[in-house]
């Protein structure tokens, strides 16, 4: 599914216009990504929980080269399904 597949479904399930489905979808990956990149959490009930993991900092090799390099440690961005999806998608 596509991003505009998906504006297309919200639109026909909440009754509203396209253009109102794509800005509240915007809305809401917009308060999304505000909250994880303040270390909060983003749970929504019987749906999933957005979080944000951290990888620490190690020692990589370069594949063509051999080359050992060091590899930064970095945050990111996790998904944990709810029981309700889980059930749904099973």
């Amino acid at each position: 599914m596509t991003k505009a597949d998906l504006v297309n479904a919200m639109a026909e399930k909440a009754g509203l216009n396209k253009a109102d489905a794509e800005k509240a979808l915007k809305a809401f990956t917009d308060a999304v990504t505000e909250a994880l990149k303040a270390g909060e959490k983003v749970a929504l009930v019987g749906f999933g929980t957005f979080s944000v993991g951290e990888r620490a900092a190690r020692t990589g090799k370069n594949p063509q080269t051999g080359a050992v390099i060091e590899i930064a440690a970095a945050k990111n961005p996790k998904f944990k399904a709810g029981k309700a999806l889980k059930d749904a998608v099973n």
